[in-house]
């Protein structure tokens, strides 16, 4: 199979975030294992999906990760032009969802799989496919935590997200919460007999807004856009009826955090005006929703220098997404992001990738097969 196939064979899956993995990762098992690699299932606590991770090579001998995700978001926009988990290719144009984010670059990693394993390689190379990246990179903690059974600790991790083939050193942290607060129900006239939630949210929500203000004054990293850390407020729903008094409000924030700065920490004034509505009666909730630290490699980094020499340019300082590279790094390893197609397309209908940034990735992953063979 080459690469275009084995793409054709990983959209057809709709391993949507949060859902069972079995099909997707129980067909890339069997097509590492035929190709004579050292394949571990990692069974998340879920115990409906699976992190997988795979050996080319040498367990005990330092090497390199190739890291992705099996996971895509939904697709259920009706935009799309054709079936969005059937891939449809027009010329240099592979459509269908995750053909960006993040398939391709798995197609790749898999379809280099052959040449990798008749190589010899005297340093190895890792795959390491999570889970639930989509919905707050839930998987690969358990992946990570895995690394030190599994083999020597690697000398970089590569993840593939897209960057169009430009390798990429520093993305911002993220942390996600849920609001809840319940209050108590009513007819509208009587006010004085209710506790009214979505009027109480109204605190959090200012407390959100004020900081989020807060945050535009610094402190700056300029290789991000903005340059700043940032929090917003997402979505709020609460109420039935302009007539009862709502008992019930909900809140969905996100803060994103430059390097240096804890994610979590930005969400913690909301977090005490919420918890502060206890003493007027109202029950609250503060939920975690997702939390994943900020990615910051050094420009003198080792793995920066590789993948300089394995694209032919140098890598780029941030981008504004966030990837599961921070976790690698918080866990103690070198790790950059490097995959092909763009941002840009991903979490839409319609999505693509094209078939020469397949070929590049391929020929990347090759290269470094070959310096991990020298």
């Amino acid at each position: 199979m080459d690469v275009f196939d084995i793409l054709d064979r990983l959209v057809a899956f709709p391993s949507v975030a949060g859902k069972p993995n079995g099909d997707i990762a129980g067909w890339i098992e069997a097509y590492l294992a035929e190709h004579g690699a050292q394949v571990t299932v990692i069974l998340g606590p879920e115990g409906d999906r699976s992190n997988l991770f795979a050996t080319i090579g040498p367990t005990d001998i330092p090497g390199y990760i190739l890291s992705g995700h099996m996971d895509v978001v939904p697709a259920g926009e009706p935009q799309w032009n054709s079936s969005p988990f059937t891939m449809r290719r027009e010329g240099e144009y592979l459509y269908g969802r995750g053909t960006t984010d993040m398939k391709g670059f798995l197609a790749a990693a898999l379809a280099a799989v052959p040449m990798l394993a008749g190589l010899r390689l005297a340093r190895p190379i890792h795959l390491a496919f999570s889970y639930d990246e989509e919905v707050g990179c839930r998987g690969v903690p358990h992946l990570i935590a895995r690394l030190p059974d599994l083999c020597a600790k690697p000398l970089g991790v590569i993840v593939g997200e897209p960057s169009g083939m430009r390798a990429v050193r520093g993305h911002k942290g993220k942390a996600a919460a849920r609001v809840t607060i319940k209050g108590r129900s009513g007819h509208s006239s009587r006010p004085d007999l209710g506790l009214n939630a979505i009027h109480a949210m109204s605190e959090a929500l200012s407390a959100a807004v004020s900081e989020a203000e807060r945050l535009t004054h610094g402190p700056f990293n300029s290789a991000f856009e903005p340059a700043y850390s940032s929090l917003q407020a997402g979505v709020i729903a609460g109420g039935q009826s302009v007539n009862i008094i709502p008992d019930s409000c909900t809140l969905d924030l996100e803060a994103r955090a430059i390097p240096g700065v804890d994610p979590a920490s930005l969400l913690a004034p909301v977090r005490a005006q919420v918890e502060a509505l206890a003493a007027d009666g109202f029950l609250v909730e503060w939920t975690p929703m997702s939390a994943y630290p900020a990615l910051s490699l050094p420009q003198d980094a080792a793995l920066a220098a590789l993948l300089s020499e394995l694209t032919g340019e140098a890598p780029l300082a941030a981008v504004s997404y966030g990837t599961e590279a921070g976790l690698y790094q918080a866990a103690g390893l070198e790790a950059i992001i490097c995959g092909p197609g763009d941002i840009g397309r991903a979490h839409k209908p319609n999505e693509y990738i094209l078939a020469s940034e397949l070929t590049a990735c391929l020929r990347m992953i090759e290269a470094l097969g070959a310096r991990c063979a020298a």
